[in-house]
């Protein structure tokens, strides 16, 4: 007895090796430093959701020098996320990128303004510095301004564009009227650097009808030919949403465990469970697969730039819902 119990242990701890080498392994390129932003990707590797569906994933974080885009382009990642409208002129460019799943169902940005820089509304832009961030997230800035009829070149009657960096020097130090903000990071950056938001006016992208999607996963559209690689991207989704979903229901955990993830150690417990609470309002409402409304809408807003548009013409095969219809139903 004790030796069939040797054996079938033994075969059990083979049975367990071989299934841990199977592991596909996957390269989760982010759009950002590691916070809250991604939390769900985070929660999912530490509650083992991966692992369940036999993926080894590897998250690498984003920074103010990593473009997903480029990453993805130069083999860096299986898969990246990305704002749509990056994601679009790139592909326009001729890097077919393809929105295999849509987590976040709302725009988190927003242009915040000092009140005694005399803006009320955007009727006030005009003559005004605005800070703008590049790299790809500028795109749904400048749509908005074409459809505002603003010029972004500085002339009279335009506004005059400040590239900013990541972070919010500009409003506090009176070098700009409005800055880039998204709701779960720089504004309250803001807030906390002692303006109160009785200083202020924030003008959220959603609100004023130009909002385009964020934080979509990409891949390449050569890879999705590959079956094997389309049903490690239906199983990735699955565990991913999975993920989401739990930190939507469990936010201050879900931001613990981004902190532990955080090899920086450049969070704060307080600001990262701040920013999990405004993440679960953006991604409530979807269960990962891309609406195509919002899509179009993206689309739309993306090609109102009058003789400047961010793309030219609506984009074939940008998205698809084969992995979404696979991982989720």
């Amino acid at each position: 007895m004790k030796t069939l119990i040797k054996t079938l242990g033994a075969a059990a701890l083979g049975l367990a090796a071989s299934m841990a080498q199977a592991a596909d392994d996957v390269t989760l390129q982010l759009k950002w430093v590691t916070q809250a932003q991604f939390a769900g990707y985070y929660v999912a590797l530490d509650k083992g959701f991966y692992a369940d569906e036999g993926l080894n994933v590897t998250i690498k974080p984003g920074g103010p020098d990593i473009a997903p885009a480029q990453v993805i382009a130069g083999g860096g990642a299986d898969v990246v996320l990305d704002w749509m409208p990056s994601a679009l002129a790139s592909r326009e460019k001729g890097l077919a990128l393809v929105n295999i799943a849509q987590p976040f169902k709302s725009s988190g940005m927003m242009l915040t303004c000092r009140k005694d820089a005399g803006v009320s509304s955007p009727a006030d832009f005009a003559g005004k510095t605005l800070g703008v961030w590049f790299f790809g997230n500028e795109y749904p800035f400048l749509s908005w301004m074409n459809k505002l009829g603003l010029a972004t070149d500085g002339s009279d009657g335009g506004v005059t564009v400040l590239k900013q960096g990541f972070n919010v020097d500009p409003i506090l130090q009176g070098q700009a009227a409005c800055v880039s903000t998204m709701t779960y990071n720089e504004y309250w950056q803001i807030i906390d650097a002692g303006l109160s938001p009785d200083d202020l006016v924030v003008f959220k992208y959603e609100d004023q009808g130009v909002a385009t999607l964020e934080d979509g996963m990409y891949v390449l559209e050569d890879n999705l030919a590959d079956p094997a690689f389309e049903d490690k991207m239906v199983r990735f989704v699955r565990a991913s949403m999975k993920g989401w979903k739990w930190a939507e229901e469990n936010p201050d955990e879900a931001a613990m465990i981004v902190l532990d993830n955080d090899a920086s150690g450049a969070q704060t417990e307080e600001h990262q469970k701040r920013m999990m609470g405004e993440i679960a309002k953006l991604t409530a409402g979807s269960n990962g697969a891309l609406d195509p409304a919002d899509f179009d809408r993206t689309v739309s807003s993306l090609m109102s730039g009058g003789s400047d548009p961010v793309i030219t013409q609506k984009p074939m095969g940008a998205w698809t819902h084969a992995i979404t219809d696979k991982a989720l139903n």
